[in-house]
């Protein structure tokens, strides 16, 4: 089993502050989470100065510029810069999203960048997905069937079934819903979080899965399902506008009109 740790609970220290290139004239400072759990006994916060001049809109084009120009050991994670892969979500200015996503204009005075809360943190701004992952896998993120496929090698929908995988499929997995959850805090090592039962919700409603009933009993336990408590941090969060906790209560609602 994954231990469920986090990283140290100590505050950040000061750490260095890197001043923008001479000359310039409009500048954004960057207090970034710095942590290397191999050889940092604590975090600690460094700043970067950034000539807005000759910088993109977004924090992680900052960010990519101060790895390329400033300091080539600050890591994260980041791939399709179009809020479609989910890789650069961390917390900037108080909140879970993603970086490609997140106008710098939009933060007033010093942009803060933290990695996703109440993970591991492998290093820098890089969360540990180990354990998130592994709770994905468990609620089998694939069709079921039992019956043989039709002449045709497909199972069809009808406008009506697929309309109600909408809100669901259109998930990322960037994780920033059960980061940003109390629930997902405190119960993480055994509460599933928005982001996997807003998947599971995605396969309970296909209409072509056949294994609705054994999805639904995996879900049926105190904990996995039912440390829900409607805080409606995931909803505020999603950086594609998603809402994990209708989901949720969905998937609750199915649990009633079974048991009925």
């Amino acid at each position: 089993m994954v231990e469920f740790s986090l990283p140290p609970k100590s505050r950040p220290t000061k750490g260095k502050v890197h001043a923008a290139p001479e000359g310039a004239k409009n500048v954004k400072r960057f207090d970034v989470y710095r942590y290397d759990p191999d050889s940092d006994a604590n975090p600690r916060i460094d700043s970067y100065d950034v000539d807005m001049d000759s910088c993109g809109p977004m924090v992680l084009d900052a960010l990519l510029k101060i790895k390329d120009e400033t300091d080539q050991t600050l890591t994260l994670r980041r791939s399709c810069r179009e809020g479609i892969c989910g890789s650069c979500s961390m917390n900037i200015d108080g909140g879970n999203t993603l970086a490609c996503l997140k106008p710098i204009a939009d933060v007033k005075g010093s942009v803060k960048v933290y990695p996703l809360p109440h993970l591991p943190v492998v290093k820098d701004l890089v969360p540990d997905l180990t354990h998130i992952y592994a709770q994905y896998t468990a609620i089998e993120p694939w069709m079921k069937t039992e019956t043989q496929p039709p002449a045709s090698g497909e199972r069809l929908q009808s406008p009506e079934e697929r309309e109600k995988l909408d809100g669901l499929w259109e998930c990322i997995l960037c994780f920033c819903c059960s980061t940003s959850c109390p629930s997902y805090w405190w119960n993480g090592d055994r509460y599933l979080g928005p982001a996997i039962l807003l998947q599971a919700a995605r396969w309970i409603n296909d209409s072509r899965d056949e294994a609705t009933g054994e999805r639904l009993d995996a879900l049926d336990d105190p904990f996995r399902l039912y440390r829900c408590h409607t805080i409606m941090n995931c909803t505020q969060t999603c950086p594609k506008g998603l809402n994990p906790a209708k989901a949720i209560a969905d998937i609750k609602m199915k649990m009633v009109e079974r048991a009925g």
